[in-house]
């Protein structure tokens, strides 16, 4: 039997208002217009580097739900966003893995995004490290796993920071 690789591209919401009395609900801090013009920059980068997304899982809140959507409209053909909740703050790592999992049948190119600490912790485990990886905001990071659930740890191909993408992006 040949192995199959999943691409797992990890990204952290792009930049979004800050907490306090606009927003008192942090679930519905919005990106804010800079942080949209960040992301398109970041996504033509991710274009011209051949990345290629067949889903985008994203945490339920805005400014997570934004970002998935300013990539999805960056790619010719716009992949799918689903909605996890796993991947709202606090969510559980088994959970994730499960969500990651059901898209293995029929998807190899898989966008996760999340939030810190808990896009960084993930990371983090999914390469083998007992300590996650620093995510700053739109940062995105692709792991290499040869099955989900992933039996062993995965292979980081690469980790590249919001400001790299967007000079790639111009």
């Amino acid at each position: 039997m040949v192995s199959q690789t999943f691409e797992l591209y990890l990204i952290r919401h792009g930049v979004a208002a800050e907490a306090g009395d606009n927003y008192p609900d942090d679930t519905k801090r919005p990106l804010t217009s800079d942080g949209i013009q960040k992301l398109r920059r970041e996504v033509k980068a991710l274009v011209a580097l051949d990345v290629v997304f067949d889903v985008i899982l994203t945490s339920p809140l805005v400014r997570t739900r934004q970002t998935a959507e300013t990539l999805a409209a960056g790619f010719r053909e716009g992949p799918p966003i689903v909605n996890v909740a796993a991947l709202a703050p606090g969510g559980a790592y088994s959970a994730i893995i499960d969500e990651i999992s059901k898209q293995s049948h029929r998807r190899r190119h898989i966008a996760i995004v999340g939030h810190e600490p808990g896009i960084g912790e993930l990371a983090g485990r999914r390469i083998g490290l007992r300590r996650p990886l620093e995510f700053k905001k739109g940062a995105v990071c692709r792991i290499d796993v040869t099955s989900l659930p992933p039996t062993g740890p995965g292979q980081l191909r690469w980790f590249v920071s919001p400001r790299v993408l967007r000079k790639i992006g111009k």
